[in-house]
């Protein structure tokens, strides 16, 4: 079964903790732990049988954004490291207003067109349909030390993953905002609104995406973490208290996870991603968590894309570029 529990609160420029939130809530508990937390169920599926909507197909008539490939690799916060980064920019950008911002981590599974996520594709179709804001997508890579393999992907492993993407910390939040997006605002204007910037990744890139929003609200607000890597691999598994005991941030959290997700060493991915959601309604923040039956890939993230999109930017219309 896939369920989805949502706090969510009508989206305003300020997001300054609205002390009114609507709740919605059918009975039905995830487990034990979340027994006070309200859940919808959506629908019934196994992995084998998530699939994509028309959302994730080229439509006719719908204009099509670019994509142009770069290369980074003058870090002083990552010190030695090279990188591949690409960006998308919507057809409908002209450069007279400021567009919106979403940053991916492991850009290079997002840009594909025969991908799980089909970004380019999904992209182009809402924000022709108006269910998003014309928005410039950044897709960037993790660091390699050394010379940078012959082509994206996964072989080899960037070597600076781990220590990029899973330290709890804002380094990484820095090296967005001081390195690698100032290239990229010489050519094109973004806009400075942290409501109209997004951030996301899967796995290690979904608890990154998360630490540069609780590290840097004043610049990202609004956070898609699919299978995070919310565990022990580099102090990860304290999100939930550290969530718990501040003081809520003004930020805006969509997360996927499935239970046949990761069980290892460093920890329990399903029950980590339950415990972030629990923290998360607690504190009454303006989330979403979408629990499926899928693994430790990007097939059910992929199928849900467009739907979670929607959900993360709804309210945009009333924002200021």
């Amino acid at each position: 079964m896939i369920f989805a529990q949502e706090r969510s609160r009508p989206p305003a420029a300020s997001q300054v903790h609205p002390s009114s939130r609507r709740l919605t809530s059918i009975g039905i508990f995830l487990t034990a732990l979340m027994v006070s937390l309200p859940l919808t169920t959506i629908t019934v599926a196994a992995e084998e049988t998530y699939t994509w909507s028309a959302d994730s197909n080229p439509k006719e008539g719908v204009p099509k954004g670019t994509v142009t490939q770069h290369e980074f690799s003058n870090s002083k916060i990552f010190e030695g490291t090279r990188r591949r980064y690409s960006v998308y920019v919507p057809a409908q950008y002209d450069g007279t207003k400021p567009a919106a911002l979403m940053v991916f981590q492991d850009g290079h599974t997002f840009e594909g067109p025969g991908g799980d996520f089909r970004l380019p594709t999904v992209f182009d179709n809402l924000i022709a349909a108006g269910d998003m804001p014309i928005t410039i997508a950044v897709m960037v890579d993790p660091g390699h030390k050394g010379e940078l393999p012959p082509k994206r992907g996964w072989k080899p492993t960037p070597s600076n993953r781990a220590f990029e993407y899973d330290t709890v910390s804002g380094d990484y939040a820095e090296f967005l905002l001081n390195e690698l997006l100032p290239e990229i605002q010489e050519q094109y204007k973004i806009t400075d609104n942290p409501d109209l910037r997004a951030i996301c990744g899967n796995s290690s890139g979904g608890i990154c995406a998360f630490s540069v929003a609780w590290f840097r609200p004043d610049s990202f607000r609004k956070v898609m973490s699919h299978i995070g890597s919310f565990v022990n691999i580099r102090g990860g598994h304290n999100y939930p208290a550290m969530i718990r005991k501040s003081a809520p941030k003004p930020i805006r959290v969509f997360l996927q996870d499935g239970s046949g997700d990761l069980d290892n060493s460093h920890g329990n991915w399903p029950l980590a991603n339950q415990q972030m959601a629990a923290a998360l309604a607690f504190q009454e923040y303006d989330y979403k968590f979408v629990y499926g039956e899928g693994g430790h890939n990007g097939k059910h993230g992929g199928s849900i894309f467009p739907d979670s999109l929607r959900w993360l930017w709804r309210g945009w219309k009333e924002l200021t570029p």
